[in-house]
């Protein structure tokens, strides 16, 4: 796979660091800093103030080099201080880390007070580095909670209270959106849950494909296809699992061809489940457009949690619907392939279908 330049490689001359301001580029914060002599400051490239004049401009290898030229940092995009994208990083990470950790969660208003933003500022932000919104997450934080708690509490009423939830009829009303099922059922392993399935063929080997009556539950490949249907039984102990209808077969046969020709797209239901952050590193997943790659380490950062990249491999390693939630796109750091579920080789061919590499 071809790799890019690295970032200094890229604003290396003078014409490619203007052009970089010109655009208001953030892959170039942190590469170079400019200065403005008729002003007598500088600014990170990214700096939305208004463009100057190019004669006027200086290109500055670090901020200590701008400040010992005698100018002082611009108000507007603070030079001296981290990145944008780092600050809204660490916000979204630290209101995650209290919408986790306090029950019930923090509302809106307390999230954007303590992160010093409008509601609608923060909303934004939140939104564009996790993924989804705080009330998303904070509800699949709860999810996550009650599907803990239903594996360990002595009743369903103390996982009710224990993820959170101040009334019953709250849980029941939106346990089947959580859980795909009813509490009951899930408590039990999934027991008396019809879930169908069906096992094909396709170029990567064996594929088996299941679905609940929310939408899609696993997209497995394989060599044999009796070690996928023991995986999808392990997923739920004592559902009952039966053979795909024709509507279902024809479920299948999308999802082959997906595989085959990646670029059509896959507009099928998914039921997809797990925890908070899991959810956080799929949804980076689905963003990563076909044809292209990120590295475990990008995706941290992306998610707010530049530290947690061993935890972002362990989130694709845990996805079980191949393709659809593309962890294949998610590379090395020097852009090597490794870390599939389902083998390399498949990595290798999926990336190559979609031209990434």
């Amino acid at each position: 796979m071809a790799r890019a330049d690295s970032a200094e490689g890229r604003f290396a001359g003078e014409e490619e660091r203007w052009a970089a301001v010109v655009r208001r580029d953030r892959a170039a914060d942190g590469v170079f800093w400019f200065s403005v002599r008729t002003t007598g400051v500088y600014c990170r490239p990214s700096c939305g103030s208004r463009l100057p004049r190019r004669e006027n401009v200086r290109f500055h290898a670090s901020r200590a080099e701008a400040e010992g030229a005698g100018f002082r940092p611009c108000r507007r995009c603070r030079p001296d201080g981290p990145a944008p994208a780092e600050r809204h990083a660490a916000v979204v990470a630290e209101a995650c880390r209290r919408i986790e950790a306090e029950s019930p969660p923090p509302d809106l208003d307390a999230l954007a007070e303590a992160a010093g933003m409008s509601r609608f500022h923060f909303h934004r932000v939140f939104q564009r580095v996790a993924g989804v919104t705080p009330g998303a997450y904070a509800a699949a934080r709860r999810a996550e909670r009650v599907r803990e708690g239903l594996r360990s509490a002595e009743s369903v009423t103390e996982a009710i209270y224990a993820g959170g939830f101040n009334s019953s009829g709250r849980f029941y009303a939106a346990s089947p959106r959580m859980l795909g099922m009813s509490p009951s059922r899930f408590r039990g392993g999934g027991d008396g849950e019809s879930i169908r399935f069906a096992v094909g063929l396709c170029s990567l080997g064996s594929i088996l494909v299941a679905a609940t009556d929310r939408g899609i539950c696993a997209i497995l490949l394989g060599d044999d296809p009796e070690v996928l249907v023991r995986d999808l039984q392990d997923r739920f102990p004592k559902a009952g699992l039966v053979g795909g209808d024709p509507e279902f077969e024809r479920w299948v046969a999308t999802v082959i061809g997906f595989v085959e020709a990646p670029g059509r797209g896959l507009d099928l239901p998914l039921d997809i489940r797990g925890t908070a952050f899991q959810r956080r590193v799929w949804q980076a997943l689905a963003e990563i457009p076909a044809g292209s790659t990120a590295t475990y380490t990008e995706i941290a950062g992306r998610i707010g949690a530049p530290r947690a990249v061993r935890a972002v491999a362990g989130a694709c390693a845990a996805n079980r619907l191949a393709v659809a939630i593309p962890c294949h796109r998610v590379v090395r750091s020097d852009g090597s392939v490794s870390g599939y579920r389902w083998g390399i080789e498949r990595k290798r061919a999926l990336l190559e279908r979609e031209g990434g590499v």
